[in-house]
């Protein structure tokens, strides 16, 4: 006869199940698989830096226009030294606006060379120069230094189209020669006698070739223009950072000073 305790286990047995061995150790379980870990990130490219002042080589800028010095810091680049310089720009009969405007820049550039050549901090920097002339057909109007200049020249404008020419010129360190003359085309709508009269009476035609000042009062006269806003403001950039850079002026390392300046 099987005992009931006999007949379990013969059941358990039927069944693939054991009854478990206090006298055997445990089965040790397996180890959860490990997660391999993410290779580290490559270190990071040094941050460039902008050269120091003493490394770079200086700039002087042949003009004492506040335009064109601000101009210049708009795109970074602050000129070392002004060295204006004085010249006669009369105007000989028959010359064509280009040729005045290339003759003139290259004397101011002349000029101010001449200035620094005793200066020993200067000797070898880059010299810029440039004029600006404001023509109908072959008419030149030049800058307007009396209140009927100004008049003449607005009254000559008012609802037509006129050129401004704006010459660039750069010596480099090593006495080489950079020229470039920009023209842009500007429209003026029809001006009323009024508003002529009100802006003589601003003051702010003074000194600026053509009697008016685009990037002022005079913005509101123009109904068309075609070619370079800073050309006519006194100093083409586009063309002026091009020149600089294809000299080995570091004009994109200025901007990168200008990056570290405004984070700290």
């Amino acid at each position: 006869m099987i005992s009931l305790k006999d007949g379990s286990l013969t059941a358990l047995s039927r069944l693939g199940l054991r009854r478990a061995d206090p006298t055997k150790t445990e089965q040790a379980k397996p180890e959860p698989q490990r997660v391999k870990a993410a290779p580290p990130a490559p270190p990071r490219a040094p941050r460039t830096r902008a050269l120091p002042s003493s490394f770079r080589p200086k700039l002087v800028l042949a003009s004492a226009s506040p335009r064109r010095l601000a101009l210049l810091e708009q795109v970074g680049i602050i000129p070392d030294a002004l060295r204006p310089a004085s010249i006669d720009e009369s105007v000989t009969k028959g010359e064509v606006p280009r040729h005045i405007v290339r003759r003139l820049a290259r004397a101011k550039c002349e000029a101010a060379r001449k200035l620094i050549r005793a200066e020993k901090d200067y000797a070898k920097a880059f010299v810029l120069a440039a004029d600006t002339v404001v023509a109908v057909g072959r008419r030149v109007l030049g800058k307007a230094d009396l209140e009927h200049e100004a008049g003449d020249a607005l009254r000559m404008l008012r609802g037509r189209a006129h050129r401004v020419h704006t010459a660039v010129c750069l010596l480099t360190p090593d006495d080489r020669w950079r020229e470039r003359v920009v023209e842009t085309r500007v429209r003026f709508r029809n001006l009323s006698n009024e508003e002529i009269g009100a802006y003589l009476a601003s003051g702010e035609w003074k000194g600026k070739a053509g009697g008016y000042a685009i990037q002022g009062i005079a913005g509101a006269f123009v109904v068309k223009m075609v070619g370079s806003y800073t050309n006519v403001v006194g100093l083409p950039l586009t063309e002026v950072v091009a020149m600089l850079q294809a000299e080995g002026y570091p004009v994109s390392n200025l901007w990168l000073s200008k990056a570290e300046v405004d984070t700290e």
